[in-house]
């Protein structure tokens, strides 16, 4: 397993900055998220550094979809980094965090009425549209709570960034975004623009997600400046912002080759840049919306091993503490993890195991065949990069309690969100 910035060996016992997985399971029990705090703020840092321009305003957005809870918003916000919301309760949580409303932009391609209302009266003045019908439901709210929205509208490039199918967002079958090829286009812009309580402000264009090659996000600034300038011939409205998304790669195993992100975003910045001079836009600001690639090598989740056992066929599986509930990402992608023996971490790997969960599903496994040394109850085990959308896609599966996350930096650790109880999982029923 590779070892990431903040985690050390001692004594053949993994460390997360300087916090033992022994001290973790005695506090906290197992299975457990853990979150190296130090990483976080040092990816926010590498953001905050690199992607800057002397030209336009440049703005970070944590897409909070990829881990959402009070502390991760606080830690953000304190950094001075914007918010990423796609629904009520992201916003709701933000609120509650104190969060900046005004830093706040909210996505989605069917916000309700109520997530609206919501959203305008508490304070957000940002929103994505994402159809040709919510322009008008955002402008009547704002008239009726007497603001002015600034608005970008989500187009789709059609640009098939090679990733995985479910988290691909701009091919021109997706259900994210308008079309910059469909004619209509320039009409809905023109609607928006002549909103009394809006401000169109420009657009937001997203290609997906886990992507590791440069060119498509280049080729992405390219398509979206041409069609940019296009808008502001053919209608004479003028394009300030571009949001330009997130999805870069992050390293999960062996088979992902991420770019240094620091050098990316500084090759990102000039052709920025070079676009901007070449269409001759004059952007106020430019955005950016980090998810996966600020919070997934932070996180990690700490089981415990059950037992093991060899099927009849030969396959030797681990049975750990936790599984699907926790981490549906490899039922749901056959998604790629790394792991070790974290009370073992320097014993010999000999033993080819399959890592399954405790759930009553054939499909309940984390990772499907890796060497390990020879594993024995009570051993710990750890997976790593589980930091974005583990804990948010995390469910109560076979009603099974969902997991505490605790946050460790520089030898101490904190509890950041509870372990659900059994009385929580009927504290709804009726």
């Amino acid at each position: 397993m590779k070892l990431f910035n903040g985690m050390t060996v001692k004594n053949n016992e993994l460390h997360v900055s300087d916090v033992s997985v022994t001290e973790l399971k005695k506090n906290y029990r197992s299975p457990l998220y853990v979150y190296d705090e130090n990483f976080i703020e040092n990816t926010c840092e590498i953001f905050l550094k690199n992607f800057s321009s002397s030209k336009f305003n440049t703005k970070i957005l944590y897409a909070s979809k990829a881990f959402s809870c009070l502390e991760i918003y606080r830690i953000v916000s304190k950094l001075g980094l914007g918010l990423d919301v796609v629904s009520i309760g992201e916003i709701f949580t933000a609120k509650n965090a104190s969060f900046d409303m005004s830093k706040l932009y909210f996505h989605g391609n069917n916000k309700t009425y109520r997530e609206l209302e919501f959203a305008v009266e508490n304070g957000v003045e940002n929103i994505i549209i994402d159809n040709d019908y919510e322009h008008e439901i955002i402008n009547d709210l704002a008239k009726k709570y007497n603001k002015k929205i600034d608005v970008l509208l989500r187009i789709n490039t059609g640009i098939d960034a090679h990733t995985h199918e479910y988290i691909k967002t701009a091919k021109d079958d997706s259900k994210f975004g308008y079309s910059i090829y469909d004619d209509k286009i320039y009409s809905l812009i023109r609607d928006i623009a002549n909103q009394s309580n809006l401000n169109f402000k420009g657009f937001h264009s997203h290609i997906g997600s886990q992507i590791f090659e440069k060119n498509s996000f280049f080729d992405a600034v390219k398509t979206v400046f041409e069609f940019s300038k296009s808008v502001e011939d053919k209608l004479n409205i003028f394009i300030s912002v571009l949001n330009l998304g997130g999805g870069f790669g992050v390293y999960y195993s062996k088979e992902d080759n991420p770019f240094s992100l620091a050098e990316f975003l500084q090759e990102y910045i000039l052709v920025i840049e070079e676009q901007q001079e070449i269409f001759g836009l004059k952007l106020e600001s430019v955005i950016i919306e980090p998810g996966r690639s600020l919070i997934c090598n932070a996180g990690s989740t700490l089981y415990t091993v059950g037992g093991t056992k060899k099927t009849y066929s030969g396959k030797e599986y681990i049975f750990v503490d936790g599984g699907m509930g926790d981490n549906p990402r490899y039922a749901l992608y056959k998604a790629k993890y790394e792991c070790c023996l974290a009370n073992k971490v320097n014993d010999k790997c000999g033993n080819l195991y399959t890592v399954a969960g405790k759930y009553c599903e054939s499909g309940d496994i984390l990772i499907n065949e890796i060497k390990l040394p020879k594993a024995e109850k009570d051993d710990l085990l750890l997976v790593s990069s589980t930091g974005a959308y583990n804990y948010s896609m995390a469910s109560n599966y076979n009603r099974i309690t969902k997991l505490p996350v605790v946050f460790v930096k520089n030898g101490k650790h904190r509890l950041v969100v509870k372990g659900e109880s059994l009385e929580d999982l009927i504290k709804n029923d009726i």
